[in-house]
């Protein structure tokens, strides 16, 4: 298992907020996010966004603490960074990251600001 989690270190309401990625499958993400209780529908396409208390326990069910360039760069390294679609529209984009706060809030939980 290779579940990455980097620094808490985005704002958000109030919040830090981390990135929770797998540099093996999605799948093996999805297994791990469900295990921490966060709902597969806050998937934001390559990464869960996890508020630092996730983040803790992410650690202690076995992810792997990084720094956020390591963590880009495994997720690429293994195929599965995926990036906004050079051909979608701003207000896509806009559409979709209201859509995942919306996933978010109705979990009690709000995301962070997207990897780059």
């Amino acid at each position: 298992m290779t579940v990455l989690v980097d620094a808490a270190i985005w704002p958000f309401e109030g919040r830090r907020w981390a990135h929770l990625v797998s540099d093996a499958s999605f799948e093996e993400l999805h297994e791990f996010a469900e295990r921490l209780g966060i709902p597969r529908r806050a998937f934001q396409g390559d990464h869960y966004d996890v508020p630092s208390d996730y983040r803790d326990r992410a650690i202690e069910l076995g992810a792997q603490p990084v720094p956020s360039r390591e963590l880009v760069r495994r997720l690429r390294a293994a195929g599965l960074r995926r990036v906004r679609s050079e051909s979608m529209t701003d207000a896509a984009a806009q559409e979709a990251e209201s859509s995942s706060a919306m996933v978010m809030a109705s979990a009690g939980e709000t995301p962070a600001r997207p990897i780059r």
